[in-house]
């Protein structure tokens, strides 16, 4: 493992982690992620480059917005750390080389869906279905084999169903975000897609404990948990399913 490689990159992430968030907070609005200007989304008040550097200006602005003293969302400096963690953390993994670009890739644009999901309950098409395409190319380049294209098939293609079945409880977002972490872990991705269902269950009791039968039409955002179930197979799939199988 290369931790200082890790370390080197976890800076620069900080900054994408920044432009995470403008295509998390813009893409559902259907705006330009290059112009205008990072603003305030209260007052509308340009940020000044020293108000826009990486959780740093969080801290000094004690989360809130210079002009207008409107409070800043914790997600912000929480999208640019978890950008930059998980940055550091594929090259800490993969090292130097092409899987840990691709896997870098793929965490951030991760990110900015869960944000997204949190914030306005959707998946957008402009950051999932392009994202899943250049990780399938980008796959298959690295590792020529049929599995990414099946990865992806087979666990959209298993989501679809479950959406199919019980359009309440699954949208079609989280069947195209299936496609992108099939692409990516290939045979993987059910490893992922257990995980990121197990994950679930967890708010799911808890509202069903809390509320009763009227839990049932509470919705959560599903998109988080399925990728927190691709992140740990991203990094330590191959283990558990091997863990898993040798039980037999």
């Amino acid at each position: 493992m290369d931790v200082a490689l890790g370390m080197l990159a976890f800076w620069p992430a900080l900054a994408l982690g920044s432009f995470v968030n403008v295509v998390a907070a813009r893409v559902p609005l259907r705006r330009s992620v290059v112009r205008p200007r990072s603003a305030c989304m209260a007052c509308a008040s340009e940020l000044a480059w020293y108000d826009n550097v990486p959780v740093v200006s969080y801290l000094v602005l004690r989360g809130r917005c210079r002009s207008c003293g409107k409070e800043i969302s914790l997600l912000y400096p929480a999208v640019e750390l978890a950008t930059a963690g998980l940055v550091a953390a594929c090259f800490v993994v993969f090292g130097l080389s092409g899987e840990a670009v691709v896997s870098a890739f793929f965490c951030a644009v991760l990110v900015a869906i869960t944000a997204t999901d949190i914030t306005h309950r959707i998946v957008p098409n402009r950051i999932v279905l392009p994202a899943a395409a250049v990780v399938l190319v980008a796959q298959t380049a690295l590792f020529p084999s049929p599995e990414w294209a099946l990865g992806a098939i087979g666990a959209s293609g298993f989501l679809l169903v479950a959406a199919l079945a019980y359009p309440a409880g699954m949208g079609m977002g989280d069947v195209k975000l299936a496609l992108l972490l099939g692409a990516m872990l290939g045979r993987l991705v059910g490893v992922g897609l257990m995980l990121g269902m197990f994950a679930a269950l967890v708010p799911s009791v808890v509202l069903l404990a809390r509320h009763g039968s009227a839990a049932r039409k509470m919705g959560i955002p599903f998109a988080p948990f399925l990728v927190f179930g691709a992140v740990v197979a991203l990094f330590v799939g191959k283990p558990l399913l091997d863990a898993y199988f040798s039980t037999f």
